[in-house]
Formats: C-alpha cells, structure tokens, sequence
C-alpha cells in the first residue's frame, strides 16, 4: 500500500469526514460514563500543510483554507474551526490535524482512544505524536482486523457501552474496498452492535456506489445514514468530486444537525453545480 494522507490533509474530504467526527463526539461525550473511540485507519495525526507533500497537491487550499477564508456561522463549523485553531496553537500556523488528534482533543480525561496503523512509517510518527497522551493507544496493524481484535473494547474490567468506530480506508483497491469495508462493520456490529460507526468514501461518479447503499441497507445497525458533499458536478469518472460517510447508530436528530452545515460547506468550498446530500437509508425506530 503506497497511499500517503499527507498529500491530501485538509482537502475538502478532510473538512467533511472531520467536521462529522467533532458532532458526533459532542453527542458522545453529552452523557457521563466514558466512552471509546477506535481509529482503524489513523495516520500519523498530524500533518504539515506547508511541507512537500501536502504542496505539491495544494488540496488544502481549496478545502480547509477556503473555509476558514469563509467561517461559515454554524455551531459544527465552528466547532470544527476552534479544534484547528487549537491545534495550530500547538503545533504551528501551517499544521492541519488528522482524526487521532481530534479525537484526543474532543474527547475527556477518562474516554479512551485506539489508533490503528499498518504503514511503519506513518505508525511511528503516531507513537510520537501521541506518547504524552496516556488515554491513545497506538497500533500498528491492519485497522480492519483490529475490529476483531478489539470489540468489544474493555480496560480491565471496565466495559465501554458507548463509542465510536471510524474507518477511514485510503480505496487503493477501488470497488473491493467498499467489500472489504462493509464486511468490517458486520463485524464491528456483531461485536459492539451499541456504538456509532463512520466509514468514509470517495466519490466519483454517485451512481455506481447504489449497490453500496443497497448492501449497507442490510447491515444489522438501528439505522443508516449517508452525509454526502460534491465540491463538483457528479460527472467526472478522473476525478474525486466528493466523498461521503456512511453513519450507523447516529445519534438521534443527527441528519438535523448535519445537513445545514454541509450545506454552508458545499457553499464555501464547492464550484458551480456542487451539492451535498444528507438522507437515511435506514431511519431510525
């Protein structure tokens, strides 16, 4: 596996997948008891916009710099732009924070976190980005076998009845990813069918993803929702237009919280004909 997130931190996906994640931590972390959180595709967790990789792309500039150059008022947004600014405060004006830090910066002293990361590299900047932080723990492994290894989550006898799972795949292998994916979750469901997941995806073109929705319909979640945003018309098979997130269990009213912020999203970073999309496939009881 080649892929390297440092090229695309930031961009509009990023914006998307982690203004999502912030929400539904704050639904997490509502109630008292702790909670936890598995990262099955992790990174590094912090990433230099200003460095190589990150240029040669220049994604960033019309994902997260376009939005802070907008600062759409919204409470998620804002949410959202408080956690990069926090970040930059502590790592410096050009860094961009991956799903590890955020989850670490959301979640509380007794919430616990497991990062999973199988490239060598990209897993030992982790273990440093995070050796301070006594509630992550780093992995490097495959992140889908981890939901095996680590469902239902327990520290010593203490059991974790709510959390989150965010699988965060790079689709190097296309079409057999979103398989791969969503047997994950019926595993993840069949281990700890009380947490939320969130697996985000790429898209090209939306309708060849219908029989993704459909088997993600058949998942034995309480419901299924998919929060999507296009930055681009849905016509271009050479490009990724926009991605999505398929959320099981979300919290209750969640579509009502995250759709008119996609939709400022979709207005400070997309192109004429973009879009964005927030709909159960699956509603609640």
């Amino acid at each position: 596996m080649n892929y390297r997130h440092a090229f695309h931190a930031g961009n509009h996906a990023d914006v998307l997948k982690h203004v999502a994640l912030l929400a539904l931590c704050e639904a997490l972390t509502v109630k008292s008891s702790p909670c936890f959180a598995l990262d099955t595709h992790a990174g590094r967790g912090l990433y230099a916009l200003d460095g190589n990789s990150a240029q040669r792309t220049s994604e960033a500039r019309d994902g997260i710099g376009r939005l802070l150059a907008e600062a759409p008022k919204h409470p998620v947004i804002a949410r959202y732009l408080a956690a990069i600014k926090a970040c930059r405060a502590a790592h410096g004006a050009a860094t961009y924070p991956g799903s590890p830090w955020l989850l670490a910066h959301a979640l509380r002293p007794e919430d616990r976190i497991a990062a999973c990361e199988l490239q060598p590299e990209e897993a030992a900047a982790l273990k440093t980005n995070f050796a301070r932080d006594a509630r992550i723990a780093v992995h490097q492994r495959d992140g889908y076998a981890a939901l095996k290894a680590l469902l239902p989550p327990k520290l010593g006898t203490t059991k974790f009845g709510r959390g989150l799972v965010l699988i965060d795949p790079p689709y190097e292998a296309q079409l057999d990813e979103f398989d791969t994916a969503l047997t994950a979750l019926r595993e993840g469901l069949s281990r700890w069918p009380e947490a939320m997941y969130a697996l985000w995806y790429p898209i090209k073109l939306r309708r060849v993803l219908h029989s993704f929705y459909r088997e993600a319909t058949k998942l034995p979640a309480k419901s299924t929702l998919v929060a999507e945003l296009l930055v681009r018309p849905d016509d271009s098979p050479l490009r990724m237009n926009g991605s999505g997130l398929l959320i099981l269990n979300a919290p209750w009213q969640f579509d009502g919280t995250l759709a008119p912020a996609l939709a400022m999203l979709r207005d400070a970073m997309g192109e004429a004909g973009a879009s964005s999309r927030v709909e159960w496939l699956r509603a609640p009881a």
